[in-house]
């Protein structure tokens, strides 16, 4: 693995932060202010019909997702003036108000035909009007989980206007034993660390796994040959294959082009490490830098154009973009310090790097120009970051010092805000962020 560290936190901000709107409809909108998170109410839903238990743990984790973001505050039930009997209750708005809550939530759940069925309707307090219509949405009771996920993504696209990234998965490096024995594998959680499903057992060492854009596949470095190689698995049946070699060469740190057919990686051969690219299922790599420097930690571009990568070509690690057919790379990292693992936003406006300065590592993120650096968090050891399918939130690695200290992920909004452990269990590293579920 390849390990960084950051500077000081920098005082400018990269693009605008999050504020909410005090007048005309509710609505989250973006501002350069960072004000309190928006008051919602949210009832327990509904049991309306053999629910049972479900209907308190669809809910819990709804709020769950939405506070998790730090732009939203749950008011507690024993404010709730109002209380509903029936999903079609009409809402007395003066009672939310009196509450001081800026939006209500109401659901109901159900087991119909085998499936669970959860309805709900978002609700604007001051306008006393309904955002959109409500909806059903239904699944089998082990996929409960994903229901709640997908009712919190419909309420934070409607306040927020963005896409939401709740109903996703996280594919990591499962790390447990000591620090000097430790045993890895690879691993697939939801995004809040739930319903781990490991790919593959301890008997090797796995490095750097990525998600394809589908999230049906991941490819990642494992030394199962005794050097490293890349192999990409299935994530429903965890049946792997190793691609392709080049005889007298080590294959690692790949990733998938935004179409899933192919990918890029980094090769070394005789000493030197370059990038190559070539189709997702092996095939003929095809040589895109020609450096006696090592380039590595390759990541497409959203529209597949370009690659951002690190390089030590100048003399130290820095970033670099290049065509995604190859060609001379421009340089964009100017600070001070190292950079390296750099990430290419879903939404094509940034780039999430590690740096190294000082003596500490951080998480940051630059404009694709190099220009608005931005450093959103600090410590011991941060590194390797990944990004939300709606590009607002970064996940990485934090690792504590000493003997004892383990591995763990954590998150970070692209403002600098909302700081938080993710609930994973046991030790965690390289995670990787899957699209939104179908």
């Amino acid at each position: 693995m390849f390990r960084f560290a950051m500077a000081a936190v920098a005082a400018l901000m990269i693009g605008p932060a999050v504020a909410l709107a005090q007048d005309g409809p509710l609505h989250i909108e973006i501002d350069e202010g960072v004000i309190e998170p928006l008051p919602y109410a949210m009832p327990v839903f509904l049991d309306e019909g053999g629910a049972g238990k479900f209907a308190s743990d669809i809910a819990g984790v709804v709020n769950a997702d939405l506070e998790g973001t730090g732009l939203f505050r749950r008011i507690g039930d024993n404010a709730y003036i109002q209380k509903f009997s029936a999903f079609n209750t009409p809402v007395s708005y003066a009672d939310w108000q009196a509450i001081n809550a800026q939006a209500l939530i109401v659901g109901g759940v159900s087991q119909q035909g085998g499936k669970v069925v959860v309805k709900f309707r978002l609700y604007d307090v001051y306008s006393g009007q309904e955002l959109g219509a409500g909806q059903q949405l239904a699944a089998s009771p082990e996929s409960w989980r994903r229901l709640a996920h997908k009712v919190a993504d419909v309420i934070y696209s409607r306040i927020t206007g963005e896409s939401g990234y709740f109903d996703s998965r996280v594919v990591f490096v499962s790390e447990t034993g000591p620090k000097n024995a430790r045993q890895k594998r690879l691993a697939v959680m939801d995004y809040d660390g739930a319903n781990v499903n490991y790919l593959t057992d301890s008997s090797t060492i796995v490095l750097a796994p990525r998600f394809s854009p589908k999230g049906d596949r991941v490819l990642y470095t494992t030394f199962e040959t005794g050097f490293p190689r890349i192999k990409v698995i299935n994530v429903s049946n965890a049946a792997g294959q190793l691609l392709p070699d080049v005889p007298g060469t080590m294959a690692f740190s790949p990733r998938f082009s935004p179409d899933g057919n192919s990918i890029v990686y980094s090769l070394e051969q005789n000493g030197n490490t370059d990038l190559y690219k070539s189709s997702a299922t092996g095939g003929s790599p095809v040589r895109l830098t020609n450096s006696p420097a090592i380039e590595t930690a390759p990541s497409f571009s959203p529209d597949g154009s370009r690659i951002v990568f690190e390089s030590d070509r100048s003399g130290g690690q820095q970033i670099y973009i290049m065509s995604a057919s190859g060609g001379e790379p421009t340089r964009i990292s100017f600070g001070d310090g190292r950079y390296g693992t750099p990430v290419w936003s879903p939404r094509g406006d940034l780039i999430a790097f590690t740096k190294q300065s000082g003596g500490r590592f951080f998480i940051g993120v630059m404009r694709t120009d190099g220009s608005e650096e931005r450093l959103l968090t600090a410590s011991y050891l941060d590194e390797g970051p990944t990004w939300a399918p709606n590009g607002r939130v970064i996940m990485f690695t934090r690792e504590a010092p000493g003997a004892g200290g383990g591995a763990q992920l954590f998150s970070v909004d692209i403002t600098g805000r909302n700081l938080r452990k993710v609930g994973n269990p046991g030790g965690a590293s390289d995670p990787s962020w899957g699209p939104l579920r179908p």
